[in-house]
């Protein structure tokens, strides 16, 4: 008896060594499940191309803003698309708000390879096409859902931005990957890490978490912990939601209102302008 529970103990253990080794060599096609299908464009937007500083040419949807409104710049999840970001931005783009809706590499027909470096380039390439269009960081508000939450947190860090909004955000990526993988040494085994809790803390403009209470994804106390961390930060829970929360039109007409309540307003002759 002691023998064979001796083999089931050796083989337990060779099989959860064996998981450990594939979930190492394949995290980067499970953090980024990217879509390949190119999305339609959505109709109000136009089709552009970002440049990356590695040289990669981007597909991206932008809509101008109208009223001197700001303009959004959208990172969208793991396995979202331009599709999805035109849902979530729809109650955002009726108010009049700009929108550039960005497209990660390796995603939607893109060229490269998805990982936390070269999604931060991708970032830059878009604050930078639209400072060449005349918008200032000043007159954009950087928005994140789930993953692309941390490539908004590190635009703001970078860029100083007019305000950033985080939509069911994560306080680091191996800590959310702990909340799903406890049974597992999940933290150590993250290669890209996304610390959107020690970066927020050296942000001095306003901030905006939203986070459903019912999130199986990413727990809210995360969401809850980075509103706590930063200087001037607003939490918003939504009651019953889940990892969902972006596409859901009350949040979305809640992020419009807290935009609104900023006053971010300047002359707007963009429209006028050709696209870079």
């Amino acid at each position: 008896m002691t023998a064979i529970l001796i083999r089931l103990l050796v083989v337990g253990a060779a099989l959860y060594l064996a998981l450990i080794i594939l979930l190492w060599t394949m995290q980067a096609k499970m953090i980024y499940p990217a879509p390949q299908e190119a999305a339609p464009l959505i109709p109000g937007y136009e089709e552009v191309s970002l440049t990356t500083e590695d040289g990669l040419a981007l597909r991206a949807f932008y809509r101008v803003a109208s009223d001197g409104l700001p303009t959004l710049v959208y990172f969208h999840g793991n396995g979202g698309s331009l599709t999805g970001a035109g849902v979530a931005n729809v109650a955002l783009a009726e108010r009049g708000f700009g929108v550039l809706m960005v497209e990660y590499r390796g995603y939607g027909g893109n060229p490269g390879e998805p990982s936390e470096e070269g999604l931060y380039k991708d970032g830059d390439a878009a604050i930078a096409w639209l400072s060449a269009l005349g918008i200032p960081a000043a007159q954009t508000v950087i928005v994140g859902n789930s993953i692309g939450g941390g490539v908004a947190t590190e635009m703001a860090r970078r860029h100083d931005p007019a305000a950033l909004i985080l939509v069911s955000p994560f306080t680091s990526l191996p800590e959310a990957a702990a909340a799903n993988l406890w049974w597992l040494p999940a933290k150590p085994l993250v290669r890209d890490q996304y610390r959107n809790l020690d970066k927020i803390t050296q942000l001095s403009i306003p901030v905006l978490v939203q986070h459903g209470t019912r999130d199986g994804l990413i727990p809210q106390r995360q969401g809850r912990a980075l509103a706590e961390a930063a200087s001037n930060a607003q939490f918003q829970s939504f009651d019953g939601l889940g990892h969902e929360l972006s596409f859901v039109r009350s949040s979305g007409e809640a992020r419009a209102d807290w935009i609104f309540a900023l006053e971010l307003t300047a002359a707007n002759d963009v429209a006028e302008r050709v696209l870079p």
